[in-house]
């Protein structure tokens, strides 16, 4: 940040009004800061929770495999996908809310029985990966928020807060000299006026 100052009480003023609207949004910087940052470590968590579900299913199904690839994936598509958008620190997040699956008409007779069962697993497969694709969105804005805001509190608080009041220290020292060097004028004037009198 490079400034130019201009040694008068009104650069002052100036300097002074920035500096003091900067020092007011530090904490409030930090705040914000430190509770994505809390958040994003709670959404890290939440996605790892969602991929231990999601393995624990896939395990869980591990013995039938042999019968799943005899499974019809077509028989089950999603549909709709419903979420709200909520603000947090000023960022608007998709959060999942539920989906809507069209599951196609089988024969029970003509297909195993099982294939029932495999539509319901198949759908809290899917709804477990719509779950974490949404986590991972919001992850990611979460990201970018505690970045940024990292690097306003970096700006802040390394460069301009200190430039600001390194210009005002300058400014008011040059005022006082100047003030000094008037004093000190008027005194020799006003000895040199007592000694022509």
């Amino acid at each position: 940040m490079k400034i130019q100052i201009k040694f008068n009480k009104t650069a002052l003023r100036e300097f002074q009004k920035k500096l003091q609207i900067r020092e007011k949004a530090l904490p409030t910087l930090k705040n914000k800061e430190a509770a994505l940052r809390a958040m994003v470590l709670e959404t890290k968590k939440e996605i790892e929770h969602i991929t231990d579900l999601f393995l624990s299913k896939i395990k869980k199904n591990e013995p039938w495999k042999d019968l799943w690839q005899e499974f019809n994936t077509n028989l089950i598509h999603i549909e709709k996908v419903y979420s709200t958008n909520i603000k947090v620190a000023g960022i608007a997040i998709p959060v999942f809310e539920s989906l809507d699956t069209v599951e196609q008409d089988f024969s029970i007779f003509s297909n195993p029985y099982w294939f029932r069962n495999g539509v319901q697993e198949l759908k809290d497969v899917l709804e477990i990966r719509v779950r974490k694709e949404y986590l991972s969105i919001k992850l990611s804005l979460l990201e970018q928020a505690r970045k940024k805001a990292t690097q306003k509190v970096n700006l802040y608080e390394k460069v301009q807060i200190p430039i600001l009041a390194l210009a005002i220290r300058q400014i008011k020292r040059y005022l006082e000299d100047e003030e000094n060097l008037a004093k000190a004028g008027q005194k020799l004037l006003k000895h040199r006026l007592k000694k022509g009198i």
